[in-house]
């Protein structure tokens, strides 16, 4: 099963979301696409970390179970000199012995598991009565018990009835059954205890009395797991956005968060990309109210866009606390980015493959006045669509710029004092601040070509102003001499027409780029070719 991860739709600026099939531990996906959630459920990524914290608890546990008995043998030593009982294996040791294991097995079951978090937090309910019993025979099982004063004590039970719901979410009713069941261990201690002959402490009533602090402590527990859950429960509802619940955590970056959703009548997911207000605004106010009616104008534009090779704008809005989202189509793949890293260097023909799918997306925005603004490999993505792979889809069209706006009002992505662009993808005259067209998307294109062909950005340098010197002053080395690879030299020349300092030597449309792409003489990238790479390289998507 594919992770949400592995199929969101892209990344915001300067926010990369990893495009990689495969399984993610402990990720459900299907727990919210194929079925619609509970209100009375919390958010898998909150439940994912609270198995997490659930496994820290065990590993401690473990610890103190080597340290505990260790400690006792020692204090026995230092208070009874030339007694040599500390040395003897006690009943206790024995019981630390089992308890150690068991708890580091539920500390790598919770890091390695592929059961659902849910399932986990349930195990870690089990998990604690074990414990509790294991401490009730330990604190009964030393012969001069019997010399103990009966007197009313809370037990480590008692504690960890109250520290467990505070750190790991769970329902009041599960909470009051099994902390009742865990205080009870310490009762049942001591009537083994007596039918062992180690502790004559009188009429059975004795064992309620003397640790009836821990079933108090359950109640305080049962209170607590009240108020933990009740405030999960807020963020689900505060999750809800229209027609979609969101889930659970995909990626949190500069500009904001991103979330697998699901549509509530639809059941259909899909990716929610929340930007922050105080990233749009933030000095809030009237500029806040301009940036909102601004995203919407800009949004709306984009959500028009019907390229099958442009990510699908489902929906947008703003939240109360006027936090802007998207709501988009959820992808099966990867972007260009994680395939290279991942794989290397691209084919010639592959590229050309990848290529001209982009351009049929640039080229329609641009006819409608768009400047993309941010084209790099985060922001493309290519996988499966269909029974078609190496389908290339565009990201982000959601920050775009209208290129009248360079003579008059700025865009939300500019006019709120955001940086679009990415350094080793920018046109000069973006790094010159001066007026930008269609033109410098195909020069950031040019780069993803560069990057493709050698597995290398255009220009590397110590910082980032040394690379954006050298986008605006340097000529690029050859692709070819660059890798040191053989690269088709009419492709190679097409590229590093893409990549020259002015526009007007660059290839003046996508849509001509587009055709110069499809004239090269270089063997085609086919279906066959596209299934193949996927059934060799990612055979579980």
């Amino acid at each position: 099963m594919d992770s949400p991860q592995d199929r969101i739709t892209g990344s915001f600026t300067a926010m990369p979301v990893p495009h990689v099939v495969g399984p993610e531990p402990g990720a459900t996906p299907a727990s919210l696409t194929g079925r619609a959630r509970s209100h009375h459920t919390l958010p898998e990524d909150l439940l994912r970390e609270a198995s997490k914290r659930l496994g820290i608890m065990a590993l401690m546990a473990a610890v103190l179970w080597v340290i505990g008995p260790l400690l006792g043998h020692l204090a026995l030593r230092a208070m009874l000199p030339g007694d040599p009982r500390w040395l003897r294996i006690q009943t206790s040791d024995v019981i630390a012995a089992v308890a150690v294991p068991v708890s580091i097995a539920l500390y790598f079951y919770t890091r390695k598991s592929q059961r659902s978090p849910q399932f986990i937090l349930d195990l870690g309910l089990g998990y604690l009565v074990v414990n509790a019993l294991a401490l009730g025979l330990m604190w009964h099982s030393d012969p001069t018990a019997w010399n103990r004063a009966m007197t009313p004590e809370i037990s480590w039970i008692g504690a960890l009835v109250l520290i467990f719901p505070a750190i790991v979410p769970t329902k009041p009713g599960r909470m009051l059954v099994v902390g009742l069941l865990s205080a009870s261990m310490m009762p049942l201690g001591m009537l083994i205890a007596q039918w062992r002959g180690t502790w004559d402490f009188g009429p059975a009533s004795n064992v309620l009395l003397m640790h009836y602090p821990d079933y108090l402590q359950v109640g305080v527990g049962v209170v607590i797991a009240h108020v933990v859950t009740g405030l999960g429960h807020q963020v689900t509802k505060a999750r809800d956005m229209g027609s979609y619940h969101v889930g659970e955590l995909l990626g949190r970056g500069g500009m904001g968060e991103v979330y697998l959703a699901t549509h509530r009548m639809l059941a259909r997911p899909a990716a929610i990309k929340l930007i922050r207000p105080e990233i749009i605004a933030p000095g809030g106010g009237e500029a806040a109210d301009l940036a909102v009616k601004r995203f919407r104008r800009e949004a709306e534009v984009a959500a028009n866009l019907r390229s099958p090779h442009t990510v699908e704008l489902y929906d947008f809005g703003v939240m109360e606390n006027q936090t802007l989202y998207f709501v988009m189509e959820l992808l099966e793949g990867m972007n260009l980015e994680v395939l290279v890293k991942s794989h290397g260097a691209v084919p010639a023909s592959r590229v050309i493959h990848i290529l001209a799918q982009v351009c049929e997306s640039l080229e329609e925005a641009h006819v409608r006045g768009l400047v993309h603004r941010d084209i790099k490999p985060a922001n493309i993505h290519i996988g499966r669509l269909g029974l078609e792979n190496d389908f290339v889809k565009v990201l982000d069209f959601g920050l775009v710029k209208t290129m009248t706006g360079t003579t008059g009002e700025h865009s939300m992505a500019t006019g709120a004092g955001m940086t679009p662009g990415t350094p080793d993808y920018m046109a000069p005259e973006m790094l010159l601040n001066e007026p930008v067209d269609a033109r410098a998307d195909l020069y950031a294109l040019g780069c993803v070509a560069y990057n493709l062909l050698t597995a290398r950005p255009v220009f590397e340098a110590p910082s980032v102003w040394a690379v954006m010197a050298k986008h605006m002053n340097e000529p690029p080395v050859l692709p070819s001499v660059r890798a040191g690879i053989a690269v088709p030299p009419e492709l190679e020349r097409l590229v590093m027409d893409c990549l020259q300092k002015s526009p007007a030597n660059r290839p003046q449309s996508a849509a001509a780029l587009g055709r110069a792409l499809a004239a090269l003489a270089v063997p085609r990238w086919t279906q066959e070719d596209a299934t193949g790479w996927w059934r060799n390289h990612q055979p579980q998507a």
